[in-house]
């Protein structure tokens, strides 16, 4: 007896199964859902938020990595908030929620995730990508000498020049008979005009 189906090398595989496997697995990601890709910096921590209906609050929730759900290895579970090295789970069933939080990122940890609704039958899935971004690498370059005095020289002029904008008018006047009073720095030497 021959059945129709669509033949894939050497397999002959129904139509109709392909088709209820895709549906099922569609309908599932409705009843759980959580954010497609979340980025943690390195050394720090993330939270990821798994929201599930509320007639799943009684099922088991789980966290597993690897690029293949069938052959994820399991991180962190419930039933209660539970850790485990650099990982915790908790459930709040109030909210249908279950938040997963991994602390001291790695490098190592950017994978693929899984949250997880554990119950009789096919569980219920969704995937997380989890990037781990690089820290910024600042670099201080010191001072040289020479800059210091410049710096030194512009401060000091800046200065003189303000003490001038207080006296209304005249700033850049002053009467015959009286010397300004001005000190500058050269290379750490101080000089008078």
């Amino acid at each position: 007896m021959k059945t129709s189906g669509i033949s894939f090398g050497f397999f002959n595989v129904p139509i109709l199964c392909l088709f209820w496997l895709r549906a099922e697995h569609s309908v599932d990601s409705v009843r759980l859902s959580a954010p497609e890709v979340v980025t943690g910096a390195y050394g720090g921590s993330l939270t990821v938020p798994c929201q599930y209906g509320h007639k799943y609050r009684k099922y088991t929730k789980y966290w597993c990595r690897g690029p293949i759900y069938e052959l994820c290895d399991i991180v962190v579970k419930t039933p209660r908030v539970r850790s485990s090295d650099r990982s915790s789970i908790a459930d709040d069933k109030r909210a249908g929620v279950f938040t997963v939080t991994m602390s001291s990122l790695r490098e190592s940890d950017e994978d693929t995730y899984w949250c997880v609704l554990a119950r009789r039958g096919r569980n219920i899935y969704t995937g997380v990508r989890i990037h781990v971004s690089q820290p910024a690498i600042t670099t201080t370059t010191p001072t040289t000498i020479l800059e210091r005095y410049e710096m030194s020289w512009w401060a000091t002029l800046l200065a003189v020049w303000a003490q001038r904008l207080t006296v209304p008018d005249r700033w850049c006047q002053r009467p015959a008979k009286q010397k300004a009073n001005v000190s500058y720095h050269i290379y750490g030497e101080r000089h008078r005009s």
